[in-house]
């Protein structure tokens, strides 16, 4: 049973955990549970995905309950009006909040996109971003005697494949557990260490106006049991005022 966050007779938005497929996909045929069905057969009806969440996030996953909700709340997404907050445990001290304004090439399957134009040009890609608690840890990963990580908020500002983990990478403080951008020698420490193997990005804030009542809705998931044990060990406060997001959920 997935946690569901907000529901009415058009929409629903869960908590999707890490590791589980939205959708059933080619690319895993031997996976046998997926949100989507999940939520069709909690709520009792056919659901939509709205938009995309990667396999290893965690976080908010909002579905339309008809093909024609789903179809009304697309322009949203095609022009920026949904507004979505991250959580993401990254390497290193990251210290100052900063927007990163960095085209992406598209990242392409060798299989399903076999046929795609790999000579496309780098799209638009812009994502904000705010530290929010850092700690040193006395354990030796790689050349230093010790280890640093840094909590940090992100806004994308665009929606491209990857553009959390890949933008965190281009800043040389790469997301924990990111096995495609990332540094193996510290994913392999928090399995080791806090015995979790997963990807440390959590889908923490959805913001989006009803297509139909056309009201603001502001939806916010909590920490999951995962991050409240790293939170613990770490010393950060699990009160809600000690992750805020970067501003209001309804601000630009």
């Amino acid at each position: 049973m997935l946690e569901i966050l907000f529901e009415d007779e058009h929409l629903v938005a869960v908590h999707k955990p890490s590791g589980l497929l939205v959708h059933r996909s080619w690319l895993a045929k031997r996976e046998t549970e997926f949100a989507m069905q999940m939520v069709r057969d909690q709520v009792g009806c056919h659901v939509y995905p709205l938009h995309r969440l990667d396999r290893p996030t965690s976080g908010i996953l909002l579905f339309g309950k008809s093909a024609e909700i789903a179809r009304i709340m697309q322009p949203q997404f095609a022009e920026q009006g949904i507004h979505k907050e991250y959580l993401a445990l990254v390497r290193g001290y990251l210290n100052e909040a900063g927007e990163l304004d960095y085209p992406l090439k598209e990242e392409l399957d060798k299989i399903a996109d076999a046929q795609a134009d790999k000579d496309k040009e780098a799209q638009e890609a812009v994502t904000r971003y705010r530290p929010l608690h850092q700690v040193e840890l006395p354990y030796p990963v790689g050349r230093y005697d010790s280890c640093r990580y840094t909590l940090v908020a992100m806004k994308p500002l665009t929606g491209r494949k990857h553009q959390l983990r890949r933008h965190m990478a281009h800043l040389r403080h790469p997301i924990i557990g990111d096995t495609s951008h990332g540094d193996g020698r510290h994913n392999k420490f928090y399995r080791d260490h806090f015995g979790v193997q997963r990807l440390w990005l959590l889908a923490k804030a959805l913001c989006f106006d009803h297509p139909v009542t056309g009201e603001r809705i502001e939806l916010e998931t909590g920490l999951e049991e995962e991050w409240l044990r790293l939170f613990e060990a770490f010393g950060w406060s699990t009160e809600q005022k000690s992750y805020r997001l970067l501003e209001p959920l309804g601000a630009d």
